[in-house]
């Protein structure tokens, strides 16, 4: 065989077995399987936090079921769209991924001019966590009960002073609907974050307050539980009535999850799919829930999705019926 006739022959068969080759295997070290590198998860909010601790407890286990480091990145700000919003504009190759929860992705929007659109520029991968936002008062508070209150307001318009740890989330917004329905007028006061709102009920400068950081209190006899706004009971108060048990017109399960950008390859959807099925069935998560006042509520990707986009209509509509939003 001639040398050209020789060279073009080699060379047809490289490219044949090359073809047949696992995608991957011409770089080395690499199987092209994912995660073949480290992953961060964006939280959008400070060190300490509830979604900050769960999110580390989740990056921790998944580093051991991935085989690779997850490292979680805080960027605060803009009440967590600042952090969200980067995520939704990261490639879509899942090793950026952000730390989701109602206020940015279900409320923010409906308030703000946010760098993303919810329905559009995400993947949500899985839910692990509702978060217990029960609506509280102090402990040497008259009110006994939520109708209690509820009688309170319709008789004293204007009298009622309550307040969340933030303006247009969750809770704020929840409560004002349940409000609004109840024929219901009262003040709110602004506070920045649960412990201002915990000071607050316990000086007597407000009458009721929404905040998930209550246990301590709680146990000190320090306020009394009367409602949940969500649709889950709160763990060990079983008895204390939920917004939806209410017929309220807005009760947030305040999910706590992982979502990446828009498109993500199933491959990497299946992967932290599985991974937050096995974590949130662990010990060592329900320990953490359990400390935190969470409750482990695991959600796959389809559902989870189902879910999402189940909430944030069911907050439009409300918001249009309050005067707010879209």
């Amino acid at each position: 065989m001639k040398r050209r006739g020789l060279l073009r022959w080699t060379l047809a068969v490289l490219a044949v077995t090359g073809a047949l080759l696992p995608a991957g295997c011409a770089r080395e070290g690499g199987s092209g399987e994912y995660p073949s590198k480290p992953v961060t998860i964006v939280v959008p909010y400070a060190p300490g936090g509830g979604g900050d601790t769960f999110t580390r407890a989740v990056a921790a286990q998944a580093a051991d079921i991935l085989g690779v480091k997850v490292f979680v990145e805080n960027r605060t700000g803009g009440g967590g769209t600042i952090g969200v919003g980067s995520v939704a504009r990261a490639a879509a190759d899942g090793y950026t991924l952000a730390f989701v929860s109602t206020s940015p992705v279900v409320m923010a929007p409906n308030f703000l001019d946010v760098p993303y659109d919810p329905l559009e520029d995400f993947t949500y991968l899985a839910r692990f966590v509702v978060s217990v936002h029960p609506v509280l008062v102090g402990g040497e508070s008259p009110f006994d009960s939520f109708p209690a209150v509820l009688e309170f307001a319709r008789a004293n318009p204007g009298r009622l002073r309550w307040s969340t740890a933030g303006i247009n989330g969750a809770p704020h917004v929840a409560t004002l609907a349940a409000f609004r329905q109840e024929g219901v007028e009262a003040t709110f006061v602004p506070m920045q974050g649960s412990s201002e709102v915990l000071a607050g009920l316990l000086g007597g400068t407000i009458d009721l307050g929404v905040i998930s950081d209550y246990s301590g209190a709680l146990a000190a006899g320090d306020v009394r539980v009367l409602a949940e706004i969500g649709p889950e009971p709160i763990p060990g108060l079983p008895a204390v009535p939920t917004y939806e048990q209410l017929g309220y017109p807005l009760a947030p399960a305040i999910f706590f999850g992982l979502a990446g950008p828009a498109e993500l390859p199933r491959d990497v959807v299946a992967r932290w799919d599985d991974a937050i099925r096995t974590i949130t069935a662990s010990a060592a998560f329900s320990d953490i829930a359990e400390r935190l006042n969470g409750n482990v509520a695991y959600l796959g990707h389809e559902e989870f999705e189902r879910h999402v986009r189940a909430d944030i209509a069911a907050a439009r509509r409300t918001l249009r019926t309050l005067g707010s939003g879209d």
